[in-house]
């Protein structure tokens, strides 16, 4: 069965590597024949949350929002490529996903953490996993971490060295169980 993924991206640094792993996992997951979509933060523009979709009366949300609302509400599950800011979660991302609740509620999701150093954003895993709990989200276990992650992925998101093997494993597992747990709900 080929499914419907949105990987969600939220960083609006400058160089902005963590799309390398977006990439990565968009270009992994088509390649095991489903569908799959960057949805990006910085793209979107989302304003500073005021108010979440569903606070807006009927037709009354701006189009960007409602757009993403009917978008997040198709797909069969979600990637959250989590960048660690400051040991927490990226405000970017956190800014977009605010902005809904019913459309992630009882879904699957993973999460992709990375950072810059060798720790590979476990905190951010952390923080997201409460989180997108919190938010009624099934959290897969399997962990995707990818430290130093200009040293794993080059500027056209291709694994090398042995954090990049290291990554084409951990895909491999990551990809499985968002698939097992999309499919479950789906049935």
């Amino acid at each position: 069965m080929a499914l419907d993924i949105l990987v969600l991206y939220g960083s609006y640094r400058r160089g902005r590597l963590g799309i390398r792993l977006a990439d990565y996992l968009i270009r992994g997951f088509q390649q095991l024949g489903h569908k799959a979509e960057l949805i990006d933060a910085q793209a979107i523009g989302l304003p500073m949350l005021d108010l979440r979709y569903s606070d807006y009366p009927p037709g009354e949300a701006p189009a960007a929002m409602a757009a993403l609302s009917e978008r997040l509400t198709a797909a069969d599950a979600f990637v959250f490529v989590a960048g660690e800011y400051n040991r927490g979660v990226q405000p970017g991302l956190k800014n977009l996903t605010d902005h809904f609740l019913k459309e992630f509620d009882r879904r699957p999701a993973g999460v992709a953490s990375y950072s810059m150093g060798r720790f590979a954003g476990v905190n951010s895993h952390a923080n997201w996993t409460v989180t997108l709990n919190a938010m009624g989200m099934t959290v897969i276990p399997d962990r995707l971490s990818v430290g130093q992650i200009g040293d794993t992925l080059d500027a056209q998101a291709r694994p090398h060295g042995e954090s990049g093997a290291a990554l084409e494993r951990g895909f491999a597992s990551f990809a499985r169980t968002l698939v097992y747990w999309a499919e479950a709900v789906a049935r």
